[in-house]
This record gives structure tokens, C-alpha cells and sequence, in this order.
């Protein structure tokens, strides 16, 4: 029970692209990316500050029209 020779790297690398396939290993590595850096972070003290959120504008209120006046007749 050695260590894992250049050949047996081979084999595990051919049996995870089977399984995933070779469209989802790139999604795989940068959800792993992301998770490291994540867990960097955390682990730094939260250093980075997440980016400000993002101003919207603000929504505009239907035009109000103003009631109708009763006309009087007598006029």
C-alpha cells in the first residue's frame, strides 16, 4: 500500500470524466474555486467586503386623476 503512482492518477481522472461527463467538470472546478475562496475568507476574518448593493430606481406611482365635480344645473 504505497502511494499513488502517475498511472493510478490516470485511472481516477478517466473514471471522474465518465461519470461527469466533459461539460460538468469545468461547472465542478469553479464551484470548488469558489467554495476555497469562500472558506479562505471566512477563515481570514471576512476581509472582503461584499460589493455595495446595487441602487434601483425608484418605481413611479400610477397618475392619480382627481375626482369628478357634480355640475350643477341650475347655472
Amino acid at each position: 500500500m504505497g502511494e499513488f503512482s502517475p498511472i493510478h492518477w490516470l485511472i481516477v481522472l478517466a473514471v471522474i470524466l465518465l461519470l461527469f461527463g466533459g461539460r460538468k467538470i469545468p461547472e465542478l472546478a469553479k464551484g470548488l474555486g469558489e467554495g476555497i475562496r469562500n472558506f479562505k475568507e471566512g477563515m481570514s476574518g471576512g476581509a472582503h467586503t461584499p460589493p455595495p448593493p446595487v441602487a434601483q430606481p425608484p418605481v413611479a406611482a400610477p397618475p392619480v386623476t382627481p375626482p369628478a365635480t357634480p355640475v350643477d344645473e341650475k347655472r
